[in-house]
């Protein structure tokens, strides 16, 4: 087991001030089978009205609403999370399963083609031959493999409104394109699948009291008779090393801050995450 603290920090500078901005943050690590939230908070400079709720994926929501004139606004987020390893699969189905009525009216959302994640046939005669040759749950391995030969991890080739096949057309990306490609595939074979937002530990070995610059990361989630996470960027299950945040059927499910803004210019963006193993 671990335990990490996180710290997303989020800074915004506008040009002119701006008179009320409402937005959202979906900073909050979940509470699941594998990682325990013992304590999360957001605050905003200057202070706001803040609201909680759940979203229809499952992911937590702070809301605030700023109505004084303003030029900068801060978002930070703070959180204490216990992980564990990630269990595997204990449940399996057949390609004749995922192919049911039940299984296709259940995980529609989860099946049919987004933004991030637009169908290609190319992709899909990519599917069906890893299909013909795995098993579901080899499948989703495979698929992952197959993305992580095809894209070269590259930070800073891709902005946050390009899809899976924009970063293949390139052959490089981040991690949100390696788990939009992945999505693809999935998807392109019948597998339910879906992504997640969160944040690894890059260090193994971390001492516990080291605090060292991390960021945001995304992988997947496939269906195969359960929930199970997969990294397609590093091609191996997750580990204590990685706390989840949201899921959602692209990045566009799980922004982590996104709002509107009346004022006019554009804004600085500046974004920093710190990690420190606790224990």
């Amino acid at each position: 087991m671990w335990r990490m603290r996180v710290v997303h920090a989020t800074g915004y500078a506008y040009k002119s001030p701006v008179t009320a901005s409402f937005n959202e943050a979906r900073l909050t690590p979940r509470s699941d089978s594998r990682q325990n939230v013992i304590l999360n908070r957001v605050e905003t400079v200057p202070a706001t009205r803040q609201y909680r709720y759940v979203d229809y994926w499952g992911t937590a929501v702070t809301t605030f609403d700023l109505h004084a004139p303003h030029t900068e606004l801060e978002v930070t987020a703070s959180s204490v999370v216990e992980t564990e390893e990630a269990a595997p699969p204990e449940s399996s189905v057949s390609w004749a399963d995922l192919k049911s009525e039940a299984v296709i009216d259940r995980f529609d959302e989860f099946l049919t083609p987004t933004l991030y994640t637009p169908a290609s046939k190319r992709l899909e005669r990519v599917a069906r031959q890893i299909a013909k040759e795995h098993e579901p749950h080899e499948a989703v391995i495979e698929a992952a493999r197959w993305v992580h030969s095809e894209l070269q991890y590259v930070p800073g080739t891709t902005g946050v409104h390009s899809s899976g096949l924009d970063a293949l057309r390139e052959g490089k990306g981040v991690c949100q394109d390696f788990a939009h490609l992945t999505l693809i595939v999935l998807r392109g074979m019948g597998i339910p699948a879906r992504y997640v937002s969160g944040y690894l530990h890059p260090e193994r070995s971390a001492e516990v009291g080291d605090t060292i610059e991390g960021q945001s990361h995304a992988w997947i989630q496939a269906w195969t008779g359960e929930w199970w996470h997969y990294d397609p960027t590093n091609d191996k299950d997750i580990n204590e090393q990685y706390i989840s945040v949201g899921v959602g059927r692209d990045y566009a499910d799980v922004t982590p801050l996104k709002g509107i803004y009346s004022g006019e210019g554009s804004t600085d963006l500046d974004v920093v995450v710190e990690i420190t193993r606790l224990a």
